[in-house]
């Protein structure tokens, strides 16, 4: 079978639908609706003996008994393609349902859109960094305003259509689904305030290690629950958790993972930013900048030929870099996030220090900035425009 994963609202749902259009005698079902959700709860073994054709259900997770019938289903005829599944929680990490697919389902990640697919190319970021040649931008309009409406609006397809009151409702309407509906789906929370609350504070640091303790005390909530709701807020995509990378070549190194919210247009709603407060805030426009850029990339490695592990780095000497990507091969290249227009050498401190530290398996490393051009910086390192995320 093949499972489509990724935020409610990113067009997995959509998508499926096109498949299945293409597919003339494959049925398409969503657990959304009530009636089809009860028959799959109360009889999945019926309700899956009664299709007999090949199926498209959508979200679900919101049926999890269906999938150990799918799963003995697929046992006993194992033709590849009968099962098409979309789900908005993560079924590798959900605790009620990671135990019945493994080994027989294909995993694809649909995230809301990147700059890329909006600007109608396939981005070539990674891979010119790991050939060791950035993107050679030489035009950018210089500047956080020329991004701001871009950082505002995320890349949820709704999202983009609207614009001020419209969209904040949106984001609005899709905490309160995600948070009330989904999360029901798969655990079952005492108070579901308190996952709502932890999002805003997440929100609050989105692009900083996680510190669950601090959480806690500023939640008054046991660190316990703390580690247990982010897990949750992963599951259902509203939160993107990137470990830390380590090595022995490096000491004194921090162990926490970042936390991002998954799409800045969400994180800009959670922080009531507006354009022109992102502009004037430069504490948000950093965090909002960070996320963006940082799920742009998580973004184009989920369908790379070769997709790279991504990581951050940060030393207590106060070394960073944004973001750590590793091929199979060992291959390093960074990514290294700057509001500003005119980034300097101090900007590259981190980059400098896994360079000198890698040596030969430390390809290139980039500083992303709001200036005008490519600008070289030294062995293996440049400043790029944050337009060079999407150039072809």
């Amino acid at each position: 079978m093949v499972i489509i994963l990724g935020p409610r609202q990113a067009g997995k749902s959509t998508l499926a639908q096109q498949i299945a259009s293409a597919e003339p005698k494959r049925e398409v079902l969503t657990l959304d609706r009530a009636a089809t959700r009860r028959a799959a709860i109360d009889d999945p073994t019926g309700f899956l003996a009664d299709l007999d054709t090949a199926v498209a259900i959508d979200e679900v997770q919101r049926a999890p008994e269906l999938l150990l019938a799918i799963k003995e289903a697929v046992d006993r005829d194992q033709r590849p393609g009968r099962y098409l599944l979309t789900g908005s929680a993560n079924l590798l990490t959900a605790p009620r349902v990671a135990d019945t697919l493994a080994g027989r389902a294909e995993y694809l990640r649909l995230w809301p859109f990147s700059q890329a697919e909006l600007h109608g190319i396939r981005s070539g970021f990674i891979t010119a960094l790991f050939a060791g040649r950035p993107p050679r931008i030489a035009d950018a309009e210089p500047g956080l305003r020329p991004f701001a409406d871009m950082l505002i609006a995320g890349g949820f397809p709704e999202a983009l259509r609207r614009e001020g009151v419209r969209r904040n409702r949106f984001f609005e309407a899709y905490v309160r689904t995600v948070v009330e509906r989904d999360l029901a789906s798969i655990a079952r929370v005492h108070d579901q305030a308190n996952v709502q609350r932890l999002l805003r504070a997440v929100a609050a640091t989105s692009g900083w290690p996680v510190n669950v303790e601090g959480l806690a005390r500023d939640l008054g909530l046991a660190a316990n629950t703390i580690r247990a709701h982010l897990d949750l807020l992963e599951t259902l995509f509203l939160v993107y958790r990137l470990p830390a990378w380590h090595s022995n070549l490096l000491a004194r190194l921090v162990k926490a993972p970042k936390l991002y919210v998954t799409d800045s247009g969400l994180l800009a709603h959670l922080l009531r930013s507006s354009a022109d407060r992102a502009v004037a805030d430069g504490r948000i426009a950093g965090a909002l900048l960070e996320t963006f850029a940082a799920m742009e990339i998580v973004r184009s490695a989920s369908v790379d030929d070769d997709p790279p592990e991504l990581f951050h780095f940060r030393d207590r000497w106060g070394h960073e870099v944004d973001l750590v990507m590793e091929r199979r091969d060992g291959t390093i290249a960074g990514v290294e996030v700057k509001a500003s227009a005119t980034p300097g050498p101090k900007d590259f401190r981190g980059l400098k220090l896994l360079r000198d530290r890698l040596g030969d398996r430390f390809v290139f490393g980039v500083v992303l900035h709001t200036g005008s051009r490519t600008l070289p910086f030294g062995d293996r390192l440049a400043a790029v425009p944050l337009a060079g995320l999407w150039s072809a």
